[in-house]
């Protein structure tokens, strides 16, 4: 199945991880440009953290300790990567509102999305997928 099945399959967790990809992007360049030190570090930690949980393929290829593999292996349900969304976005929230950086409300709003989709796919009882781009299993598996 390609790309076109993956959105057409109504997963939220498909669309959770597109969430997540594109929050990994704007976290990075965002945190960037801030030219904050705290927001700028909270975010590129941020994103390294859901680099390793959205795409499948680092895990395998990147030499990791078992001790992080254990952390992320908690992240495998959907109701925890909603909660893990829900904590990264109030930073993001709190660093557009207290800190005063207008570029990060491309990451809060992204990943506010990834919270909401994980957390309909947690309520729907949706089985967690990723997409066979980053590596993942793809919505074949499922359907």
């Amino acid at each position: 199945m390609g790309l076109v099945d993956e959105f057409r399959s109504g997963n939220f967790s498909l669309y959770g991880q597109w969430f997540g990809l594109f929050s990994i992007v704007s976290l990075i360049l965002f945190s960037f440009l801030s030219f904050h030190i705290l927001w700028s570090i909270l975010g590129w930690i941020m994103a390294f953290l859901l680099v390793f949980i959205e795409i499948p393929f680092c895990l395998k290829c990147c030499p990791t300790s078992a001790k992080f593999d254990n952390f992320l292996t908690q992240f495998q349900n959907s109701y925890f990567r909603a909660a893990g969304y829900v904590v990264f976005a109030i930073i993001m929230w709190l660093a557009f509102g207290i800190g005063g950086r207008t570029l990060q409300i491309v990451s809060a709003l992204l990943l506010t999305g990834g919270a909401v989709s994980y957390t309909i796919a947690a309520l729907r009882h949706q089985t967690p997928a990723s997409s066979t781009i980053t590596g993942g299993t793809g919505v074949s598996t499922i359907v």
